[in-house]
């Protein structure tokens, strides 16, 4: 059950991630570049930031202890985000399904961005994963409408929820 729960928060991540790049997909270079003081900086950082998360994390997950976070700095359009994230989504799912139930109460040790080696349950990291996603699409959400983009429902009954 718990693997199965923590596929299921995954994909509800990817759906509302889709949702945050369908809103941001129309907006021009300079509202997507607009400086907050939230967040790594502006929505395109931002978006960009929970990318570079969720494939750090993933390598991390897989044992790659060095995974090295990428540069920020890059002007990447909304359109190649959607496909970086779709490859990644792709590239989760084949890990996830590789793993049985007793895999996540084992350690891994990781280096984090600032260099420092730490041990940690893959349990603990796939959690860690998750949420770091999580806080940020609820920041680029805010900046999105902040923007003047489209104010995007990211709750999750909305995702799962049918009519009755």
């Amino acid at each position: 059950m718990e693997l199965n729960l923590l596929r299921q928060i995954l994909k509800y991540g990817s759906w509302a991630m889709t949702r945050l790049l369908d809103g941001a997909g129309g907006l021009t270079d300079a509202a997507l570049d607009q400086p907050f003081d939230m967040g790594v900086g502006s929505l395109r950082v931002t978006l960009l930031h929970i990318y570079n998360g969720e494939l750090v994390w993933l390598g991390r997950w897989k044992g790659e202890r060095d995974t090295p976070w990428p540069s920020e700095d890059e002007r990447v359009s909304v359109a190649a985000l959607r496909e970086r994230f779709a490859a990644n989504d792709v590239a989760r799912e084949a890990f996830l399904k590789s793993l049985a139930p007793d895999d996540l109460d084992g350690t891994i040790t990781y280096r984090d961005s600032r260099g420092s080696l730490f041990d940690a349950t893959l349990r603990d990291m796939l959690i860690q994963g998750i949420l770091h996603s999580h806080h940020h699409r609820a920041q680029a959400a805010n900046m999105l409408r902040r923007v003047g983009g489209p104010a995007i429902d990211l709750d999750y009954m909305y995702h799962v929820r049918t009519p009755a």
